[in-house]
């Protein structure tokens, strides 16, 4: 027979957290969104042709062909009490207003570099820092699993204030990612007073 205690055991209220994935174009939030999601990622890529290339230049040797024109979506649900809602923002400079609306109401953000290309990385940087209220971390793409910049240095190559936490992650690796987003979450929760908690889900 079931205690008294947990019969009268009440269900853990559930939260749900709104993160940005962010960055310039080809970092990767494709990747880390479909690395990390429960249910299969919804996104809006488009085949990039010969005459993008000349407007959406990739890293050398990058194998991509399609573009996000929208947006990202993925879920994880952490335990019983943490459900985290996933969207990535279009990284090309014409899609930039849409950045407002995909922020909105957004607990935290990650701004994904890379350092291959930092300049690009610029405007999503400057876009948490300087037009949005929302916390934010930024994470370093580790592309072909290779940290070829000490974190220092990139901070101060992106003139990072020491407050915004800087990681590196690896947008193919789920661990990677769940150590990112926890880094995100924990971030938030510091910002608003919360205090930290949630730490599990790098454990997942």
């Amino acid at each position: 027979m079931a205690s008294g205690s947990t019969l009268n055991r009440r269900p853990a209220r559930r939260t749900s957290v709104k993160l940005v994935i962010a960055g310039g174009f080809g970092v990767g939030k494709t990747t880390f969104v479909s690395a990390i999601s429960e249910i299969p990622p919804v996104n809006t890529d488009n085949w990039m042709t010969e005459a993008s290339r000349t407007v959406d230049p990739l890293a050398v040797g990058d194998a991509k062909t399609t573009t996000t024109v929208a947006m990202d979506f993925g879920r994880i649900t952490l335990a019983q009490d943490l459900v985290l809602y996933l969207f990535g923002t279009p990284g090309q400079a014409r899609f930039w207003p849409m950045w407002d609306d995909l922020s909105r109401g957004a607990s935290g953000a990650v701004v994904l570099v890379d350092t291959r290309r930092l300049a690009i990385s610029f405007p999503a940087v400057n876009y948490f820092d300087a037009d949005s209220d929302v916390p934010f971390v930024v994470a370093v793409n580790l592309f072909d699993g290779q940290q070829t910049h000490p974190l220092e240095e990139v901070r101060d190559a992106l003139r990072l204030s020491g407050e915004v936490p800087l990681i590196t992650c690896d947008a193919r690796d789920r661990r990677s990612v769940a150590g990112a987003l926890t880094a995100a979450v924990s971030h938030s929760l510091r910002h608003s007073g919360a205090g930290g908690r949630h730490g599990a889900l790098a454990a997942r």
